[in-house]
Formats: structure tokens, C-alpha cells, sequence
């Protein structure tokens, strides 16, 4: 009974330490994990260089970073140039229909569009001869696209913000990882025993899972796009693929390359293989990622593919890009508390 208030005093006391904390780090929890996640999938090439250097972790570690700058921060701020660099020149192309209005007539692809075709060319031939029709056409289509370029380069700039800081933590992740890992091991061990322990080898084989799948994915997404660049006739098809394998993991970057392609192709006169290269994007490139990540993660992790599935899309809409990471982690450490309450036989969960 005397040690009670001092009992609570400690408790209000770790308790405030740990609230404080939060709030101090709350704005780099997603930086953080993300480092962790990418730490824990590169750490067998970490530790064979490591190997090869003499135990050096520093250099190690800064030769990791740098890698990790080459493949994440450098390709991201090469878009961001190429979405600065494109912006002017769909200003550049735009800037005559403002001053100079539709040509009076409509392309002969347009006409020859089946059933709409001549409503179309109909309409075209109303709205080129009135400069007031154009000009409220063009406003109408002009605060969308300026709203999304805006909201387009925020994202990219806040990404290449995150990536910096991603790739900085990784470094200190490296360097102090072994000494990390035994501290969760022993965490684990205190809080759960052999049930701490197993969580945390879950944890561990269910974040390689999910990074198989996101890497399977990008590779799948780059074939794709690289078939569809050689069928269409565009140039450095297999540079544009190298672009959509490191983009795949950001959502709008597969779409503005092959829209990049696209509209080179329009541009060209090539307004079949433009549209042909539209709807292969669409389709084909796009689509891909919504089948095959989950069932590569699956695979790889030895999980359900539902709960892959509803890992990956309810984290990434609740947490952002690492809740790709995270969504399916938590729900198979759920399903793992779950079947080891009930009683059920809990299924493998360690890397094959």
C-alpha cells in the first residue's frame, strides 16, 4: 500500500514521457517506417557488404544510402523536372487556341468516328466559329487542369521531401541495426514470450511479402509498358520502361508516362496509336497492379489472399503509401493473435 502513489507517480511519469515523444515524432512515423521496411528487405545486401568491408558499418551504411538516393531520390526528381518541363510545353501548345481559336474544320479521324462522328463534327464546326464559345470551353477545361497539376506537383514534391528524409533515417537504421534488432527481440521475449517472438518474425516475413509484391509488381508493370511502347513506335521504349518499374511504386507515375507517350504520339499525327496507347495504359499497365500485387504477397507471405487484398488497399486509403506496408501486417498479426486465442493451428508464417 505505501509504494502505491509512488507506482502511479511512475506510471503518470512513463506515460507522459511516452506521450511526448509521440507528439514530438508524429510527424515522421511515416518516414520512419518506411525506412524500417526498407532496411529489413535490403539488410541481407547490407550485411554481405558488410562482410566484404571488414565490419565497417559507417561505410557500409553511407554506400546503402547512396544506392538507396540513386534508385529512389533521383528518379523522382527527374519527373519532377519532366512534369516542370512538360507544364511549359502544354502551356506553349495551348497559348495559340487562346489567341488564334479552333481550326475551322475538325480532323478526318474525328468524322470518321462511328454513330458521333458527324455530331461531332457538327459541333466542332459551331464552337470554331464563335470565339466566346472557345474561350468558355477552355476556361471550363483550364481551373480542373490547373487544380490537378497543382495537386499533382504538391504530391510529387511532398514524396521527394519524405524520400530525403526515408533515405536519411535509413542510414542510422543501417549502422545501429543489429543493435535495434536485439532490443525488439528482447522487447518481444518480455512482453510475450513465445508469442512476442513469433509476432515478430510475422511481422518481419509479412513486410518482405508485401515488398516482393510491390517489386513483382513494378517488374510486371515495366514488361507491360515496354510491349506497349514497342507496338506503338515510341521512342526509348526501354528507357520508359526502366521509368515505369521506379515510378510503379507512386500512384500517378505509370500514367504519366505512358500519357507522356501518348500524347507524343498525338503530336506526331499518330492519333490511332495515341488512343491504342490510351487504353493499353488504362487497361493493361494500370489494371495489372490491382491483381497482381496481392497475389504475389500472398504467395510470398502465406497469407490469405483476402486479407492481402484488404491489407493493401485499407492501408493504403488509411495510412497512405506505407499502409501498403502496414494494413497487411497488422491484420496478420490480428489473425495470428485471433488463432492463438481460439486455439487454431496458426499457419506458417516464416519466409520460405
Amino acid at each position: 500500500m505505501n509504494n502505491t502513489p509512488k507506482q502511479f507517480a511512475q506510471i503518470a511519469l512513463v506515460t507522459l514521457l511516452l506521450l511526448g515523444c509521440a507528439l514530438v515524432l508524429r510527424g515522421f512515423v511515416a518516414a520512419i517506417l518506411f525506412a524500417a521496411v526498407i532496411c529489413i528487405t535490403t539488410w541481407p545486401v547490407y550485411a554481405r557488404l558488410l562482410e566484404r568491408l571488414n565490419q565497417r558499418h559507417a561505410l557500409a551504411s553511407s554506400l546503402m544510402t547512396l544506392a538507396l538516393t540513386i534508385v529512389f531520390v533521383a528518379p523522382l526528381t527527374l519527373l519532377t523536372l519532366s512534369l516542370a518541363e512538360g507544364v511549359s510545353l502544354a502551356v506553349a501548345m495551348t497559348k495559340p487556341l487562346f489567341e488564334q481559336g479552333l481550326p475551322a474544320h475538325p480532323p478526318e479521324i474525328l468524322r470518321a468516328i462511328p454513330f458521333i462522328g458527324s455530331h461531332a463534327d457538327d459541333y466542332w464546326v459551331r464552337i470554331a466559329s464563335s470565339r466566346e464559345e472557345i474561350s468558355r470551353l477552355l476556361r471550363q477545361a483550364f481551373d480542373p487542369a490547373r487544380g490537378l497539376l497543382f495537386q499533382t506537383g504538391g504530391l510529387i514534391g511532398n514524396a521527394l521531401i519524405q524520400l530525403g528524409l526515408v533515405v536519411f533515417i535509413a542510414f542510422f537504421f543501417y549502422r545501429d541495426g543489429e543493435g535495434i534488432a536485439a532490443m525488439l527481440r528482447i522487447g518481444a521475449r518480455r512482453l510475450g514470450g513465445d508469442l512476442g517472438e513469433h509476432l515478430l518474425t510475422a511481422s518481419r516475413s509479412t513486410v518482405m511479402g508485401v515488398m516482393v509484391g510491390i517489386v513483382g509488381t513494378a517488374a510486371g508493370q515495366a514488361l507491360v509498358a515496354l510491349i506497349g511502347f514497342l507496338i506503338a513506335g515510341v521512342p526509348g521504349a526501354l528507357l520508359l520502361a526502366a521509368g515505369t518499374f521506379f515510378l510503379s511504386m507512386v500512384p500517378i507515375g505509370p500514367p504519366l508516362l505512358w500519357g507522356g507517350a501518348a500524347w507524343w504520339l498525338y503530336d506526331q499525327g499518330e492519333t490511332g496509336w495515341a488512343i491504342f496507347m490510351v487504353l493499353w495504359g488504362t487497361l493493361v499497365i494500370s489494371s495489372i497492379d490491382n491483381f497482381l500485387k496481392p497475389f504475389l504477397i500472398s504467395k510470398t507471405a502465406s497469407l490469405p489472399l483476402l486479407l492481402i487484398a484488404l491489407g493493401v488497399f485499407g492501408g493504403a486509403l488509411s495510412f497512405g503509401l506505407i499502409g501498403v506496408f502496414l494494413g497487411p501486417t497488422l491484420l496478420a498479426l490480428g489473425l495470428m493473435l485471433v488463432q492463438h486465442w481460439t486455439g487454431a493451428d496458426t499457419p506458417e508464417t516464416t519466409p520460405r
